[in-house]
């Protein structure tokens, strides 16, 4: 009888333990998610500023602009924990666009040699470079949460209590982020 009592103490500890790991796994997760919106939202914010300093000077550049005001926009009206596939295509389409901004920049000297864009600039990457550690955090915790609900025998605990992973994928690069870049293409 005492055996019987002791497995049982024992599987009831060791569900506990289990149900734990999964629960602050999955919170983890979900502040990774918020970690990468708050990073967004300093990106957000440095667009605009970058786009009117640039717009006195590149003049031909307005559809690139207008393009990047509006991706800007859309994807300021996602969260990345309500429509994560959906918030990533729109940060890999901004992501694209940026570079083509930074880019054809590079036609117009004056403008680099701008102090205030210069350092509008070198914000921007240090914004981008906070984005890429938040998604690598991000990254790790799904890969995490992945692990503990597929591995056995934290599996039975998560398929008990109904934890997935299903609407947290990975943050990936898209395929056109993948391609080389050519900047012959942006000087025409």
């Amino acid at each position: 009888m005492e055996t019987f009592l002791g497995v049982g103490i024992a599987l009831l500890v060791l569900f506990y333990i289990l149900y734990a790991r999964l629960i602050k796994t999955r919170n983890k997760v979900q502040e990774s998610m918020s970690d990468i919106d708050v990073q967004l939202k300093k990106r957000y914010d440095l667009i605009p500023n970058m786009l009117n300093m640039a717009a006195k000077f590149m003049e031909h550049e307005k559809k690139l602009m207008t393009e990047l005001a509006d991706l800007r926009t859309r994807a300021m009206q996602n969260t990345f924990a309500a429509a994560p596939k959906e918030k990533m295509e729109l940060e890999n389409l901004l992501n694209q666009k940026m570079q083509e901004f930074k880019i054809s920049l590079e036609n117009y000297p004056d403008l680099k040699s701008n102090q205030t864009m210069m350092t509008a600039m070198q914000s921007m990457n240090e914004v981008e470079e906070h984005i890429a550690a938040a998604r690598r955090f991000y990254n790790s915790n799904v890969n995490e949460l992945k692990n503990l609900v597929e591995i056995f025998p934290s599996s039975l605990v998560a398929s008990m209590l109904g934890i997935t992973y299903e609407n947290m994928p990975f943050f990936e690069i898209s395929e056109a982020e993948r391609k080389p870049i050519n900047s012959a293409d942006y000087f025409k």
